[in-house]
């Protein structure tokens, strides 16, 4: 069930993606609305899945998961019948609630279910191979429905597939709390959820118009202030619903950082390539999907035997790996054009796919083992909230540089297509009022094709800018992960108090590569698999004393697992 829930919550995210031209033609909407699209589904699920997270815990994993499935089912069903840009925008916003209930939820059900560390890697792996699947088959989905239907039909399977999970959910899955006394956090959320929309907010309109506006340095300003205050509350509070001792961590600070920035570069990558497939090479949407598909099969392709290479290989070794092989490709596409082929274009995304497979399955495993294992749903959930907030940043931040830089070079490549200084400011004013795609709808006469060509150019400089900025941003995270996750010692296991629930103590919890170390905190840095003591402690293996097999989660004795 933890596989469907990931499933049914990613679906969105290429599906939509690769029909924004189709989108942007029916609506007329500009780029800024565009990026809206994407963002009204990735801003309440990077808001809402820390308190989604805490919710699970207290009342009930099972319960969230349920409500996460109905609100992705309304979402979808709110999308199929928009007529207009905003209603689609509350579409998404519904499935992005629904996709934040069902995150933290499903890992923190692996987790509970599966308490081996060691075992619980291959099922980390299926869960991200399920988050993958879905990236995958959003493009084919969307391609063969825009093939024969409006676009409004690519929400379609969302609904059937969310309300039979809802019914099967009901019947099999076994409902789990945290152990101890957590409380909803509501000063946290309330602090949160402000800091996350007014930046990524401010980063949007800032890049359509200009970040000098008053309201975009409003939103700046109240995101900032937001942002300080929700970490003086999670410092003070008794119950935070991200307590910020997780980042004592060296691991799991290193994943979400690596999170947060992979998702920026990958989100925003999908927006951009799916405008250039669109917009300059003139494909439909199932030829658009089926290039796009590349990256999620060869992530799914690489994942598996990445699964059974973390119990050789470092975390550090296979991330770090990962992300340099990335900013290989994001590099190698800066040379596509108008007329790149199939083969051309595909052997990258290809690349590309491999550097990601290399990275998901290690980074959600290190974050989750990483932390002691009462605390392992709130690291899910504080590391998939910083994935989505790098989601959400994704198409805001390269959105912005597409548009900004395309408008400014558009000018130039205008007068060398000859046309007449008229033409020239008309084509300008168009792109200010309506967005790139407006100059599709200009009636130029002979000089159409020109202009359209100058588009095409003038794109092109600004997808370049946005591939080099991804590319960096990939290095910058491979150094991260590099320099945070550490080679590790011989596992030790180190007494430590429960924080934020229970009252028992707890031991320094091995990774999912294997073994750990711990700090006085009874956080671990990642490790991997091998002879680190000839006698490992039985927590190490999931296996429990007598006294241990007849505590339950609900009870706090647990916490001494």
């Amino acid at each position: 069930m933890a596989c469907v829930g990931v499933f049914v919550a990613y679906l969105p995210v290429t599906t939509v993606s690769v029909s924004l031209p189709a989108i942007q033609r029916s609506l007329h909407a500009s780029t800024a609305q565009l990026a809206w699209v994407s963002d009204a589904f990735v801003l309440p699920m990077a808001a809402l899945i820390l308190t989604a997270g805490v919710v699970g815990d207290v009342h009930g994993r099972k319960m969230v998961f349920q409500a996460g499935l109905a609100f992705c089912a309304l979402g979808a069903a709110i999308g199929l019948s928009a007529q207009s840009i905003e209603v689609l925008w509350i579409g998404q916003a519904f499935a992005g609630i629904g996709a934040a209930s069902l995150l933290p939820t499903t890992l923190a059900l692996i987790s509970h279910v599966v308490p081996d560390p060691r075992e619980r890697g291959k099922f980390i792996g299926l869960w991200a191979t399920s988050l993958l699947l879905a990236l995958a088959l959003g493009p084919i989905i969307a391609g063969a429905v825009l093939e024969h239907f409006a676009w409004r039909w690519i929400f379609l399977l969302a609904v059937p597939v969310s309300l039979v999970a809802m019914v099967c959910a009901a019947r099999l899955l076994t409902d789990s709390r945290a152990a101890g006394s957590r409380r909803l956090d509501w000063s946290g959320q309330l602090t949160a959820a402000p800091a996350i929309t007014a930046l990524v907010y401010g980063v949007i309109e800032g890049g359509a118009d200009s970040f000098a506006d008053e309201k975009v340095m409003v939103a700046l300003f109240v995101a900032v202030v937001s942002g300080v205050a929700f970490v003086l509350v999670e410092r003070r509070s008794d119950s935070p619903m991200l307590d910020l001792k997780l980042f004592r961590s060296a691991a799991f600070s290193a994943t979400t950082v690596v999170a947060m920035i992979s998702f920026l570069g990958l989100i925003g990558f999908f927006f951009a390539l799916s405008l250039y497939l669109g917009m300059v090479q003139q494909l439909s949407t199932l030829e658009a999907g089926t290039r796009l598909v590349t990256v999620s099969l060869m992530a799914i392709l690489v994942g598996a035997p990445v699964g059974r290479l973390m119990h050789r290989v470092s975390a550090r070794v296979l991330i770090t790996g990962g992300l340099l092989v990335s900013a290989g490709a994001l590099l190698s596409l800066t040379t596509i054009d108008a007329d790149t082929s199939y083969v051309s274009l595909v052997w990258r995304l290809a690349l590309l796919g491999l550097g990601m497979g290399l990275v998901f399955t290690p980074m959600t495993a290190v974050a989750v083992a990483s932390v002691p294992h009462h605390l392992a749903g709130m690291a899910a959930a504080g590391n998939n909230a910083f994935r989505q907030v790098g989601g959400a940043l994704g198409p805001a931040v390269l959105g912005a540089l597409l548009t900004s830089r395309a408008t400014d070079s558009l000018p130039g490549h205008l007068a060398a297509a000859g046309l007449t200084g008229a033409q020239r400011q008309s084509v300008v004013s168009a792109v200010d009022e309506g967005g790139l795609g407006a100059v599709a709808q200009m009636d130029l006469g002979p000089a159409q094709g020109r202009a359209l060509g100058a588009l095409s150019e003038a794109f092109l400089d600004g997808l370049h800018l946005c591939l080099i900025v991804s590319a960096i941003l990939s290095l910058v995270a491979a150094a991260v992960a590099a320099l945070l996750l550490r080679s590790p010692r011989q596992a030790t296991t180190t007494p430590v108090v429960s924080s934020g629930s229970g009252t028992g103590t707890g031991t320094a919890t091995a990774t999912a590569m294997g073994t750990g170390t711990g700090d006085g905190s009874g956080f671990g840095s990642a490790g991997r698999a091998g002879p680190a003591s000839a006698n490992p402690p039985a927590a190490l293996h999931g296996t429990r004393t007598p006294r241990q097999r007849g505590a339950t989660e609900s009870d706090p004795q647990s916490d001494r697992r």
